[in-house]
């Protein structure tokens, strides 16, 4: 029969004997097979909440199979006996391309949380993004290990609280806020309705906030999100978040090439093109097809990052071609982290730099700088070709 062991993951328990559910499957080889194992560890309305996306869900879909168009162009007679995967962020140098995006709650897919995973980001000398609605306190994250690390944010209608949470941020070492645009209201996450989905209460807002959301009618994400987000946040609040904070502002959520040139005519630090992993509005383009519209829409004044659907190095590899300087990977830590607590974030991690580390010397990239828009083919150049 299957049970809990200690809480994670499920295990098998048959004649005295326990055997771990991954040990039974065998271990994963790629990043994909680690979302079964997080399906078969979590309860299901918490992988429902992880895993699932906006409406019709077909921008999630997308995020993905995307990618699977975009065709890459080799170079040969290259010397790649050494491949160098560094690069830097805001003048933090990493060890490859490849930021923890910030993800919600991850005390429910693993006892440790976020702990956990910046443990894992630490021990594989890259950057974690801590999210508001994290379950875990900013303090917690920033004691358990030394690393760079940034804060998102989330503006509240009580704007107090969110230059109380900026000004601990700063205080406890973060090093960036990233300030998520894309989310005036909650989209519609039908999976969260149906499994009238209920949130612990954060405790980085413990003290500030006090709302109880009726989620009679369905998840009560839902409904807190109605009670406090705040709908009137543009652009002229970049400056009024300017004045609480040293620290520099990236902005996630960004899907245009017009939202892209006021970003950068505001001053922020960087652009994460996102579309907030599918989970508001469905029928926005896959971020891998408009990654290349805000590229050439700054025109180098800014830093691009990337986020959304990165499953293999070779997504990485074609993101960096199309003009990003690092990409960010959402769910498939949280399914690490579900599978294997920290360890399965720092294996995730490691898949994905080997297989980018792989790709590159296949593609003959000795380093990252020499990926170029030369190494990759969108479906409408192959489609234009054959006109």
């Amino acid at each position: 029969m299957l049970r809990r062991c200690s809480g994670y993951p499920v295990c098998v328990i048959f004649k005295g004997f326990q055997l771990s559910l991954d040990k039974m499957v065998g271990e994963p080889v790629n990043v994909n097979e680690f979302q079964e194992l997080a399906r078969e560890a979590l309860p299901k309305m918490y992988y429902d909440f992880y895993a699932g996306g906006a409406e019709d869900q077909y921008t999630l879909k997308e995020n993905v199979e995307a990618f699977h168009r975009i065709m890459i162009r080799p170079r040969t007679l290259v010397d790649v006996s050494r491949i160098d995967m560094s690069t830097t962020v805001l003048g933090y140098k990493i060890s490859a391309p490849i930021l923890i995006a910030p993800t919600a709650l991850h005390k429910l897919a693993h006892p440790e949380g976020e702990v956990a995973t910046a443990r894992a980001a630490a021990a594989c000398k890259t950057i974690m993004v801590l999210s508001f609605t994290s379950s875990c306190t900013v303090e917690e994250v920033a004691s358990g290990c030394n690393a760079v690390r940034f804060f998102q944010l989330y503006v509240y209608k009580k704007r107090d609280i969110a230059a109380v949470l900026v000004q601990r941020a700063e205080r406890n070492g973060y090093k960036a806020l990233v300030l998520t645009v894309d989310t005036p209201r909650l989209g519609r996450r039908e999976a969260d309705i149906k499994n009238k989905m209920v949130a612990p209460r954060l405790k980085n807002l413990e003290g500030l906030l006090s709302i109880e959301a009726d989620s009679d009618n369905g998840s009560n994400l839902e409904a807190y999100a109605k009670e406090t987000m705040d709908a009137s946040l543009c652009w002229k609040d970049i400056e009024w978040l300017k004045s609480i904070t040293n620290m520099p502002i990236l902005i996630k959520g960004v899907l245009t090439g017009e939202d892209a040139i006021k970003a950068a005519e505001v001053g922020v630090a960087g652009i994460m093109v996102s579309n907030h992993g599918a989970r508001q509005l469905d029928y926005t383009d896959a971020t891998i097809n408009v990654l290349e519209e805000v590229v050439h829409a700054v025109r180098g004044r800014v830093p691009v990052f990337f986020d959304g659907g990165v499953r293999r190095g070779t997504d990485i590899f074609k993101a960096l071609a199309l003009g990003a300087q690092a990409v960010l990977i959402g769910r498939p830590v949280i399914f690490g982290l579900a599978a294997k607590g920290e360890y399965g974030v720092r294996q995730v991690i490691q898949m994905l730099k080997d297989e980018l580390e792989l790709t590159m010397a296949l593609s003959g990239c000795p380093s990252v700088k020499d990926i170029t828009r030369h190494h990759v083919r969108t479906e409408r150049e192959r489609l234009h070709t054959m006109l």
